[in-house]
């Protein structure tokens, strides 16, 4: 599970990780550890074992109680871990001391979604924003760990005056910092100049949150027939994808995001700005939630999802609620989620049902953006047409005359004062019409 690897090649051995979980009483073991399996799973880490000890908060030594801990060490010896793998966020001090007593590589939570993003970060932006939250999390727990910083230059004749080694290591690693911010920072200046020629065009953007695994991308892909990755893994995404589809003549703009989690690290929360700007930058956001999902955890999912929406600041925003993946439900389940959400449309992505309904209700959310209208353009003013084309404003007829050419076309609302000077009334229109 080292940084940047890919996952385990066909003939190499996956990791053996053992894993321990401290849980407060009546917390649901089932819930928790599933979601840690399924990390395990993505990041190619084969689980040799599990331990899980109740008790109200995790010991602040040692993470386990003491005599917890030497249960612990027998466990993970006899199962012939590589790793032991914490449930939760350690601090440096408990990390060092469970590293010291299993003398093995030990790998919290936050670590684990980290080194899931480095394997599936595409974008030179998403692959920056990985080593930044990498560095970030790092820096408080340096202790020799630091050999990937060599390749900048580090070890023997980069000392600073009076320095020891792991100061330099800081040094080099907060150099470091500094310089993925303002590279992120470039991109994302690059990226408001293609947002606002996006918002130019009108498209509306439609973001696709949801909790990782709901089925986004297949949505994605069936929305607009694109070919994003939908491997059965999770955050498959992690870099926003963006396309297109049309209806009614009109252009929609649909952008995937990162798949959320519960307890998301909050590194990852700002780290991963980019794909959660692009939610805050759309006009709508479809929340995907798994339907095929027991009640109890569905309501957990939806709860993380409209937690991390509210922590980004896109609280704001419309937000419709699909429930996908309903081709795994019975008739009777499906009657009860109707009940339960009367205004959430039910889909299966996979098998393109409920789509066309899915188009609708995101075109009549826009519905009032754009207006029909008529205008007459004189030849002279040739360039009023390039501007219209420019728009993406659907253009439904154009018909040459001996004064101009008569335009039909939809234009959103806050463009028509641009065009008032070319607007014919409707009795000209009808004349128009007739001519």
């Amino acid at each position: 599970m080292s940084h940047h690897q890919p996952d385990p090649a066909p003939g190499a051995e996956p990791e053996r990780g053992f894993v321990v979980a401290v849980l407060a009483p009546g917390v649901d073991e089932t819930a928790e550890l599933g979601e840690l399996r399924e990390l395990l799973r993505t990041a190619g880490v084969v689980p040799a074992g599990e331990l899980v000890q109740r008790r109200p908060a995790p010991d602040s030594r040692t993470y386990v109680g003491k005599g917890k801990l030497e249960e612990l060490k027998r466990s993970f010896a006899e199962a012939g871990a590589e790793s032991l793998i914490v449930d939760d966020d350690l601090d440096p001090g408990q990390q060092r001391r469970l590293e010291d007593a299993f003398k093995a590589r030990v790998v919290d939570r936050t670590q684990l979604i980290l080194d899931i993003f480095a394997q599936h970060a595409r974008s030179a932006e998403g692959k920056l924003q990985v080593e930044l939250a990498q560095l970030e999390y790092n820096l408080p727990r340096m202790r020799g760990m630091w050999q990937h910083l060599e390749r900048l230059g580090g070890g023997i004749g980069t000392r600073g005056p009076g320095e020891s080694q792991l100061e330099t290591d800081r040094r080099l690693a907060r150099r470091r910092v500094g310089l993925l911010r303002r590279k992120l920072r470039e991109l994302e200046k690059r990226r408001s100049v293609q947002r606002k020629a996006r918002e130019r065009s009108a498209a509306p953007v439609v973001a696709l949150a949801g909790y990782t695994n709901a089925g986004k991308s297949t949505l994605l892909n069936a929305l607009t027939e694109a070919d994003a990755s939908v491997d059965d893994r999770l955050f498959e995404t992690l870099d926003p994808t963006t396309r297109g589809f049309e209806h009614d003549g009109r252009r929609y703009l649909v952008t995937d995001t990162v798949g959320f989690i519960r307890r998301l690290p909050h590194q990852l929360v700002e780290g991963f700005a980019a794909t959660l700007e692009e939610t805050l930058s759309a006009d709508l956001v479809l929340h995907v939630a798994d339907a095929s999902e027991d009640d109890e955890r569905l309501d957990g999912t939806i709860a993380a999802v409209e937690a991390v929406l509210s922590e980004i600041g896109a609280r704001e925003l419309p937000v419709e609620l699909v429930l996908n993946k309903v081709d795994l439900v019975d008739p009777l389940r499906r009657r009860r989620l109707g009940a339960r959400f009367p205004g959430a449309l039910q889909i299966s992505a996979r098998r393109g049902e409920g789509l066309a309904e899915l188009r609708a209700r995101i075109a009549a959310r826009f519905a009032d953006r754009f207006r029909p209208v008529r205008l007459l353009v004189p030849y002279e003013d040739g360039r009023i047409l390039t501007e219209l084309y420019e728009l993406g404003a659907p253009i439904e007829k154009r018909l040459d005359r001996s004064d101009g050419v008569l335009v039909h076309a939809r234009l959103p609302e806050r463009e028509i004062p641009r065009f008032a000077p070319y607007l014919i009334a409707e009795a000209a229109a009808a004349e128009a019409r007739g001519a």
